[in-house]
C-alpha cells in the first residue's frame, strides 16, 4: 500500500504545478511559509487540517478533485471497517460512564486520522483531557454538554462540532438517557 501522507504532498505539487503556481504563490494565499509548503510536498512534514484545508483552497481545487487524483488502497475506491473489527479503547481509570470504540483506525493511521464511536453515559464524570488532534464530533442520540476552555456549548441529536482538542474539554451528559456521538480526530 502507498503511503498517503506522502502522495497528499506529491498531489499538492501536482496540482501547483498543473496551474502554473508557484510555492511562494500557495504559500502566501494560504498563510503559511514556503518552507512549510516544500517540506509537505516532499512528504517531509503532514500539515494539520486547518493548514491542508487553506492549503486546498489556495490551491483553487475542490477536496472532491484533490482526492480523485490520490492512488487508491488495494485497488478500491473505499475502506470497510467490520463491527467484529472494531475494539474497546481504555482511556483514563478515573472516567467514568464514558464509553470508547474504534470504528476506523488501523487502516486509515497513515492518513492521519481516526474514527471513534463514543458513549456518554448520564451523569459521567472526567476531567477535562487535551489530545494533539482537531476533533469533530457528531451526536447520533441523546445530548451532552461540551465544555471547551472556559466555554460551554450544549449539542442535541444531529448536532456537530470541529475544535482543537490541544484546548482542555470534556463532554458533560446532564440528560436522562445515553449520549452516542461519532468522533473522528485528525492528527496533527
Amino acid at each position: 500500500m502507498e503511503d498517503y501522507l506522502i502522495n497528499i504532498g506529491k498531489r499538492i505539487k501536482e496540482i501547483r504545478k498543473n496551474n502554473k503556481k508557484t510555492i511562494s504563490d500557495i504559500a502566501i494565499k494560504a498563510g503559511v511559509t514556503a518552507g512549510l509548503i516544500s517540506r509537505i510536498e516532499n512528504g517531509r512534514t503532514i500539515p494539520s487540517l486547518p493548514v491542508f484545508l487553506k492549503i486546498v483552497d489556495a490551491l483553487e481545487s475542490e477536496m472532491t478533485i484533490f482526492f480523485d487524483g490520490m492512488p487508491k488502497v488495494n485497488g478500491v475506491n473505499f475502506l470497510v471497517s467490520r463491527k467484529d473489527d472494531q475494539t474497546l479503547i481504555e482511556k483514563e481509570d478515573e472516567a467514568v460512564g464514558f464509553t470508547y470504540n474504534y470504528i476506523f483506525g488501523k487502516q486509515l493511521n497513515s492518513v492521519g486520522f481516526e474514527s471513534v464511536f463514543l458513549e456518554v453515559q448520564p451523569n459521567s464524570k472526567r476531567d477535562k483531557v487535551v489530545t494533539d488532534a482537531f476533533e469533530f464530533k457528531y451526536i447520533l442520540t441523546g445530548e451532552c454538554c461540551y465544555v471547551i476552555g472556559d466555554q460551554e456549548v450544549l449539542l442535541k441529536e444531529g448536532d456537530s462540532i470541529f475544535f482543537d482538542g490541544r484546548i482542555p474539554h470534556v463532554p458533560i451528559n446532564k440528560g436522562k438517557i445515553s449520549s452516542k456521538m461519532l468522533v473522528v480526530y485528525f492528527f496533527i
